[in-house]
């Protein structure tokens, strides 16, 4: 897979600001954001955001004008992450590449479920970030079915709505998560 540039990946740059010290606090922001949207969900406190990324409610303000550009930058920044580690494993046997994708989608799931109240589906941001997500894993999941060892009884949309469909559910710890993944990856992959 030859490196690609996504929907997303243009998204994300544009946001982010170009001086050293101010993308040091947008990026401290948005991991913030992304830890406190995975504790709290949508209604984690903007102040307790600022504080853990070490800024003042300003600083927020300035990168963040309203709390949806917020969630969008934190959505966007999850998915172009994705897209990268779709380039990443590319170079891997194809059902480990697959494999390893899917794990971090799960992640990207719980980050998703925390903001998506508050995105629109026919937003520009949430259909760049579709398209590109779409981009990034397709082509590991047919290189499989080429590969013979992913059925080919089914598309890429089938696999992403079982993996999101196993993710919505509680589990006791990532472990667990894992696991139950695990055995529903069973089921995917073609008959040896």
């Amino acid at each position: 897979m030859t490196a690609q540039t996504f929907p997303v990946s243009e998204i994300v740059a544009s946001r982010r600001p170009h001086r050293k010290d101010a993308a040091r606090n947008y990026d401290a922001l948005l991991a913030a954001a992304r830890e406190a949207f995975a504790e709290h969900g949508a209604d984690a406190s903007l102040e307790d955001i600022a504080r853990r990324a070490g800024v003042g409610i300003g600083t927020l303000y300035r990168n963040f004008p309203t709390r949806r550009h917020l969630f969008e930058s934190v959505y966007a920044g999850e998915v172009n992450d994705l897209c990268q580690v779709a380039q990443e494993v590319a170079d891997q046997e194809p059902w480990e590449a697959l494999t390893a994708w899917l794990h971090r989608f799960t992640g990207y799931l719980v980050t998703k479920r925390a903001v998506r109240e508050a995105l629109n589906d026919e937003s520009d941001i949430f259909l760049a970030c579709r398209e590109s997500m779409y981009a990034a894993g397709t082509p590991l999941f047919e290189r499989a079915q080429q590969a013979g060892v992913a059925r080919t009884d089914m598309d890429f949309g089938d696999l992403v709505r079982m993996v999101a469909g196993i993710t919505s559910t509680n589990f006791v710890d990532d472990a667990q998560r894992d696991r139950v993944l695990s055995v529903a990856l069973d089921g995917v992959r073609a008959a040896r």
